[in-house]
């Protein structure tokens, strides 16, 4: 126990480090290893020159208001861009009321888990899962039960059957956590058809669904599919949640929550306690990157060369895993995820041994998956590396893999 660990909360002495944040710290030691760990874009790809220009039009232009404190809603120009840009791509209507700015999409996260989750409290999410997400429900107390994913997503017969067990012994979720296109960690897209079971049960026992949609605006192939859980809400119960870290820039540190018109003042008041409001030069920066389309130009520049990267990571997969692997075909997003099914393989245990000895990283899988299994599997992310870098990291995984 360390010095002062008798005086912290249970909440802060349960929380565990990132696996991905640690990996960062040791990958950023060495130009050798190629990384596939963190959900990281290109930074060749960012709009530098266009942000830089922006950033001296916003100070000159707001400099009163952009460098002073600001609502904790978010300041309305923000808002009300953010508001334009999800009806222009997602065809969901709001009013920039019914938009809250957070620091970036983990403090919607956050804010969720801590408006909702009392220890013993049932949530479900998809298996695996965002490993932060499972961290914070849990820090706040939660039963996290997992529902397995296939190549169409959460298994939604499955969540079905769950929610009937779960209501005869009067344990209905808090609510339902989902990322349904280009999931992460599994990169697979929940169907169509499943996307309205979803919303059907939420409807017949009286759920909120959480819609964590952070890579939709990244889609390669079958678009159709990827029509958001918000844009299918009849009866206003789902938070709708995004982040402008894929498609312009993580150092901006702006999200966005939507949530039904009940809860937007709860949720405001909350975050007034958590941080006042997000940094307001950042969101005028944001927002006058939305209204002059650098966010729409960035998008389609970025959305072709994560295509080619996927398609290069998948034929590299191809050309050297073993047979006894299995990896998901994303039609979108930044991740890859890949089982393999050898006896007593376990990615955790190997991985200090990927890093030092064949200079390759990757994610283990068992932190996404919310019953502790996994332990076969990492998740593989392709918008960072070169394509060089791409083929060579594969090839070396794969010798690991068969050494193992």
């Amino acid at each position: 126990m360390d010095k002062f660990d008798h005086l912290l909360s249970p909440t802060i002495r349960k929380i565990k480090a990132s696996e991905i944040r640690e990996l960062l710290k040791i990958i950023g030691k060495s130009k050798e290893i190629i990384s596939f760990a963190g959900g990281i874009p290109d930074p060749k790809y960012f709009p530098k020159k266009e942000l830089a220009e922006i950033a001296k039009e916003v100070i000159e232009d707001f400099g009163d208001r952009a460098l002073q404190y600001s609502e904790t809603m978010g300041v309305y120009e923000c808002r009300k861009a953010v508001a334009e840009f999800i009806y222009r791509t997602k065809g969901v209507k709001t009013d920039p009321d019914n938009v809250i700015i957070t620091t970036g999409s983990q403090q919607a996260i956050d804010m969720i888990a801590r408006a909702f989750i009392v220890p013993g409290d049932k949530v479900i999410t998809e298996s695996p899962t965002y490993l932060a997400s499972l961290g914070l429900f849990r820090a706040q107390g939660a039963d996290v039960v997992g529902i397995k994913l296939d190549d169409h997503g959460m298994k939604t017969l499955a969540l079905e059957e769950e929610l009937k067990k779960l209501k005869s012994i009067d344990a209905l979720p808090k609510f339902i956590y989902v990322i349904p296109t280009a999931q992460n960690p599994s990169g697979v897209t929940m169907s169509l058809e499943r996307r309205k079971h979803v919303m059907e049960l939420a409807g017949k026992y009286d759920l909120i669904v959480v819609e964590d949609d952070p890579y939709s605006f990244f889609l390669f192939d079958n678009r159709a599919e990827a029509t958001p859980l918000k844009y299918l809400d009849k009866e206003d119960r789902v938070i709708y949640i995004s982040t402008a870290s894929k498609i312009l820039a993580p150092g901006i540190r702006i999200g966005w929550i939507m949530p039904p018109k009940e809860l937007v003042r709860r949720l405001e008041l909350l975050k007034q306690y958590m941080d006042l409001h997000s940094p307001t030069l950042n969101q005028y920066i944001f927002a006058r990157a939305l209204d002059k389309g650098v966010v729409d130009r960035h998008i389609e520049v970025v959305r072709r060369v994560y295509k080619e990267k996927r398609d290069h990571m998948i034929a590299g997969l191809e050309k050297y895993f073993p047979n006894y692997t299995w990896f998901s075909r994303p039609i979108g997003g930044l991740f890859i995820f890949t089982y393999i099914f050898k006896e007593d393989f376990d990615a955790g245990a190997l991985l200090e041994k990927a890093i030092n000895e064949y200079k390759v990283a990757y994610v283990p899988g068992k932190s996404f998956h919310p019953d502790g299994g996994g332990a076969n599997s990492m998740r593989l992310n392709f918008s960072y590396p070169s394509i060089n870098e791409i083929y060579e990291g594969v090839r070396r995984l794969a010798e690991l893999i068969k050494n193992a």
